[in-house]
């Protein structure tokens, strides 16, 4: 099964962008869920709009193809506990108007992999019959330089109401993870994991292969745990409180982004939708990465319905107070 769902993984993120847009990617997450007790919620660009979900909607109005956010929910009658998973689905990143350089942009392919990653392993807690509830939100736009994209210096009003200036259209991920973390919060579930390729600045930090860990104590050392029982390479990442003062915004509540040195953390902590603790994970790569690791963390707080040989380790312990993940690197 986990090889099943790490094949999902790869699947979307290797479809070519004028291929797999936000439309077609709400389409395949509903047919891949098609025979599973997982419903699924799709708004388009104008429940979007009306639902003040102005993060996506600024990141996606530049492209012809417009932006979705999808919810999925998994709920069986035994859960005693909930997790939130939140994932980037950026389908092609040019930057926007903040051009990314040539040299490199087809990767940018891949920068829906946070998206990816949450549709698989709520799709694997399904099909194993997990004992959680398992709410998904996949975060879809397409980052492009289009005559009504946004510009550095517009102010955004976010889901939660806060606004956010814009200084950089490449910060595009924090805006739209920011939006759907507000929706994953505010159903109170006992954890939130978000998982993006968010900044090259955990590239600079860590490498190309070990994933920056964020958020807060207690969820990131299941995350630290999970890791460790998985085999796959992560790394806590601190939240220094003097790096507050960067986000602070000139004409509005916040900046998408601070200054260049402790990028890495910033690009957690200044997610605009962030209401309380939480977690950040890096996922590094194609291959499905991190997808181990959830599965592994949702083992830990739902039993399975009938015991299955191949399950991943999972770290057994306490039932978590309120608290949260999120998987953030360059998708290389």
């Amino acid at each position: 099964m986990l090889a099943e769902v790490v094949t999902i993984v790869r699947d979307l993120v290797n479809t070519p962008p004028n291929l797999l847009y936000p439309a077609e990617f709400a389409r395949r997450a509903e047919e891949l869920v098609g025979d599973l007790p997982i419903t699924v919620t799709v708004l388009d660009e104008k429940q979007l709009a009306e639902g003040g979900y102005g993060g996506i909607v600024g990141v996606g109005q530049g492209s012809t193809r417009p932006p979705r956010l999808v919810r999925l929910e998994y709920t069986p009658a035994s859960a005693t506990s909930s997790v939130a998973l939140v994932g980037k689905g950026i389908t092609f990143d040019t930057g926007g108007i903040s051009l990314k350089p040539a040299a490199g942009m087809d990767d940018m392919t891949s920068d829906m992999t946070g998206a990816a990653t949450v549709l698989a392993a709520a799709i694997g807690a399904a099909r194993l019959g997990l004992e959680v509830k398992v709410t998904t939100y996949l975060a879809l736009a397409e980052n492009m330089p289009g005559g009504g994209a946004q510009r550095p210096g517009d102010v955004v009003t976010m889901r939660n109401g806060k606004t956010v200036e814009v200084l950089n259209t490449d910060a595009e991920g924090r805006m739209v993870m920011g939006d759907a973390m507000v929706d994953a919060v505010a159903e109170n579930p006992d954890l939130v994991v978000d998982v993006a390729t968010l900044t090259g600045a955990a590239v600079v930090a860590l490498g190309k292969r070990t994933a920056g860990v964020m958020g807060t104590q207690e969820g990131r050392d299941l995350v630290m745990a999970a890791a460790e029982s998985t085999g796959e390479p992560f790394w806590p990442l601190p939240f220094p409180s003097e790096l507050r003062a960067d986000l602070n915004g000139r004409v509005a509540d916040l900046r998408n982004i601070g200054d260049r040195p402790g990028g890495g953390a910033l690009s957690g902590r200044d997610l605009p939708g962030r209401v309380r603790g939480r977690h950040g994970v890096g996922a590094p790569g194609h291959r499905g990465s991190g997808l181990r690791l959830i599965a592994a963390g949702l083992h830990g707080q739902g039993r399975h319905r009938d015991e299955h040989p191949h399950r991943p380790p999972a770290p057994r312990g306490r039932r978590l107070s309120p608290c949260g993940v999120t998987l953030t690197a360059t998708p290389r």
